[in-house]
């Protein structure tokens, strides 16, 4: 929501919003010139000729009541953005795992090479330090959340889709259901355009094998029509020879660790060929970037001790970033999940207690509940007794929150890494390990 209001700003709406609390993103808008209440109130929409709200926004929500009363247009996030990327050449990224990552490179890779796109990501870019940037060039670049369907509302003309997992199901109420959903999305790429997918992926696969328009596949094994070779991983950063249907284009570093983000960096390869962007070009922005926030962000780091944060919240994207972490070769991995919703966390069960094989010790904390309602025999602690019966005599705990940093800093050995998993604000609890550390 706040990319949304900054880009608003920077073409001269009045902007107001509502939001829980005072933090960084709310006295940023501020200083952007947006009028900013704490609390939804009926109040707060006074004199709105529109309401542009996020999914997380429910009927009830008393500005959403108000506007309805006053017959004031209310608009999906994805549709106010859609209705901006008019006369622009889209670019939109989507997929269960991986969106902002492969948005975030694709924004800055067009920065790089001076094309000055408009922006709108779903973390800050730290190469701007925003979400969002409002370029005069041609192109738009959008994370297209699929997570309610909203991804719909986009017509794009370059679509990159990174994957299709079970997610969301609270939404869709079947992966038959959601896999329709992406179905349609790429129907809706315009036939003078291109479609990226991950060939890795066997449903996505299937759906763009069927697929009539053009389509580029990148994946990890050799039948993508962009495939890395020679792959070495060091420190959160990695270096493969890229391949573009079997000929060799270029070696390049990715300022990255993991294999989920080769693939991811493929994509934006694949998507730089496409638009005919210099090699150079790709390689310096591939190198030079310096990630997004919570995207295996290292929050400290001494010759004893690592602490990296992460926004893995999903069965998939947690053993991936425990994959990639594990490359780091420390003496232990210590784990600090908190799992997001109580919706997500029952139709998982069974996948999150399989999630952490790669640890070596685990602390389990309250499931943040993102506006929902606890469901009976859902809890943090009960899935902390469940993914301990899948590793008997490992070193798995349940802690509240406000345990965790002095349980952290009893137990931490030289050699320790600790990262932080979830959706939530466990980054709070992260802040605060990093604070207390350095003293």
């Amino acid at each position: 929501m706040s990319g949304i209001a900054r880009l608003l700003l920077g073409r001269g709406f009045t902007v107001s919003g509502s939001d829980l609390k005072e933090n960084r993103v709310t006295q940023e808008l501020k200083r952007l010139g947006a009028r900013i209440f704490l609390g939804h109130n009926a109040l707060n929409i006074n004199g709105a000729d529109a309401i542009i709200y996020s999914s997380a926004i429910k009927e009830d929500n008393p500005e959403v009541i108000e506007a309805k009363k006053n017959n004031i247009p209310l608009k999906k996030r994805a549709l106010g953005l859609a209705e901006l990327m008019q006369d622009k050449t889209v670019i939109t990224v989507t997929g269960s795992h991986g969106k902002t990552t492969t948005s975030s490179l694709i924004s800055y890779l067009l920065l790089e090479a001076g094309l000055q796109p408009t922006i709108a990501v779903g973390g800050i870019l730290r190469n701007i330090d925003s979400n969002a940037y409002l370029g005069d060039g041609k192109f738009f670049v959008a994370e297209a959340d699929e997570s309610d369907g909203s991804f719909l509302y986009y017509y794009p003309d370059y679509s990159i889709i990174t994957n299709i997992d079970r997610e969301h199901l609270d939404y869709y109420q079947s992966f038959e259901k959601e896999i329709a959903a992406f179905s349609e999305f790429i129907n809706q790429t315009k036939k003078n355009g291109c479609i990226l997918g991950c060939s890795d992926d066997p449903v996505l696969k299937k759906l763009l094998d069927h697929y009539q328009g053009r389509h580029i596949s990148f994946g990890l094994k050799k039948d993508a029509d962009v495939y890395p070779a020679n792959i070495t991983m060091s420190i959160l950063s990695s270096e493969f020879d890229c391949f573009y249907q079997g000929k060799f284009v270029q070696r390049f570093r990715l300022a990255l660790g993991g294999l989920h983000n080769i693939s991811n960096s493929l994509a934006v390869i694949g998507l730089g060929l496409e638009l005919n962007l210099k090699l150079e070009c790709i390689r310096k922005s591939l190198s030079s970037y310096q990630g997004s926030e919570r995207r295996l962000e290292v929050k400290f780091q001494n010759s004893d001790f690592l602490v990296i944060d992460d926004y893995a919240h999903h069965p998939t994207e947690i053993k991936a970033t425990l994959a990639a972490v594990r490359e780091l070769k420390a003496k232990r991995v210590i784990a600090v999940f908190q799992p997001h919703r109580y919706s997500r966390t029952q139709l998982l069960w069974d996948d999150f207690a399989h999630s952490f094989d790669l640890v070596d010790y685990l602390v389990v904390t309250d499931i943040y509940p993102a506006s929902e309602k606890p469901l009976l025999g859902i809890s943090g602690e009960a899935l902390c007794r469940k993914i301990k019966e899948n590793k008997p005599g490992g070193e798995t705990y349940f802690l509240a929150k406000e345990e965790i940093t002095e349980h952290l800093l009893r137990i931490k050995q030289p050699g320790d890494l600790v990262i932080m998993l979830g959706a939530g604000d466990i980054v709070k609890t992260c802040d605060e390990l990093v604070n207390k550390i350095k003293g």
